[in-house]
């Protein structure tokens, strides 16, 4: 035997491992989720943004002090633009995530506790203020220029039944 055949022979093993490893998960692909699973998430995840909803208009009154809530000034997240962030803040006088500025609102204009940055309750007011912008142009500019709010089809923005408290009675 020549040594070309010992090389090729050698190689046929790890060549036929390699094809059969190359092939596998195309014989074994599905969807990546399963309609109950994506019904699951997506319930989820509305239940989220329906506690951001009732964050929104007050339901946490530890948020402010002097009984404003994000919605006395941004109703229906108006002018939040959170898929602009992070971005410069006048303010702060510096680049700001969108968490960070739902906190800098809730210590200073309402006079509340800053949340936990990776609380649910943080999250929760991030699903609310995103969904309600889901497939809101980005308009570029200063912040101060106030952008049309987003377009709620239903309620404020979610079906819900309202807290009874603030607005939202």
């Amino acid at each position: 035997m020549n040594i070309l055949h010992k090389i090729l022979r050698c190689a046929a093993v790890p060549l036929t491992a390699l094809a059969v490893i190359a092939t596998a998960p195309a014989a074994m692909a599905r969807e990546p989720f399963t309609k109950e699973e994506l019904k699951a998430m997506s319930d989820k995840l509305t239940e989220s943004a329906k506690r951001g909803y009732d964050m929104w208009y007050g339901a946490r009154a530890d948020m402010a002090n002097n009984g404003l809530a994000c919605a006395n000034c941004h109703p229906d997240t108006a002018a939040t633009n959170p898929h602009t962030f992070p971005k410069f803040m006048p303010q702060t006088n510096k680049v700001m995530a969108y968490r960070d500025m739902v906190n800098w609102c809730i210590e200073n204009p309402q006079g509340g506790k800053a949340l936990d940055v990776n609380s649910a309750d943080m999250i929760a007011l991030e699903a609310y203020s995103f969904y309600l912008h889901n497939g809101v142009p980005i308009e570029t500019g200063l912040q101060t220029r106030q952008t049309s709010p987003p377009t709620p089809k239903n309620a404020r923005g979610l079906n819900v039944k309202g807290t009874g408290i603030g607005f939202d009675k």
